[in-house]
């Protein structure tokens, strides 16, 4: 077998195995978030805010950056961390809003960052940005879409793009910030 059949062949295997052990629906109630990889348990006695997230365009530039950058996959040029990680965008989410929080963020940690993100290798600076999560991290957003990773994929694997999970659907992210193929 060549090298894309065998990709082909795991990538089958892994939608198989699913991409997460979380339900089927995002836990919106939650108030709990959780940073990669580490799985933090829903709180179940503190109140869900219903304040919207704020918005930044520049995060206090102390700590660390997250680098966005574009590599090639079998869905074509998509959006990478500088480690070679995958990002992905939840096509439930329509805002900078994050609505992956408990369950959903313990599968599909959030991109966070302690500083503004910056883009490399033909990611656009001008597509990203930042919202703020419940717990008050900065989470890094492209064309307005909150990005995750899956939390089950190491460096340079894309296993669970175009999968239904949480109530919506996870997608690769094209350097234009439109989601990968479906």
């Amino acid at each position: 077998m060549t090298v894309r059949p065998l990709l082909m062949l795991a990538a089958t295997l892994a939608l198989l195995a699913g991409c997460g052990s979380g339900p089927e629906s995002a836990d919106e109630g939650s108030s709990a978030s959780a940073s990669p990889p580490t799985t933090q348990a829903p709180s179940a006695t503190a109140a869900p805010s219903t304040a919207a997230p704020t918005v930044t365009a520049q995060p206090t530039p102390t700590g660390r950056t997250t680098v966005i950058t574009v590599r090639d996959s079998d869905y074509g040029p998509m959006l990478f961390d500088r480690r070679g990680r995958a990002v992905y965008l939840f096509e439930k989410e329509t805002s900078t809003r994050p609505r992956c929080y408990g369950d959903c963020a313990a599968a599909w940690p959030p991109v966070l960052t302690e500083a503004p993100p910056s883009a490399a290798r033909g990611a656009r600076g001008d597509l990203l940005g930042t919202t703020r999560r419940r717990g008050g991290e900065l989470q890094v957003t492209y064309a307005g879409h909150p990005l995750y990773y899956y939390a089950h994929e190491g460096r340079g694997e894309v296993l669970c793009h175009d999968v239904v999970e949480n109530g919506g659907r996870w997608l690769v992210v094209a350097p234009s910030g439109k989601p990968g193929p479906h």
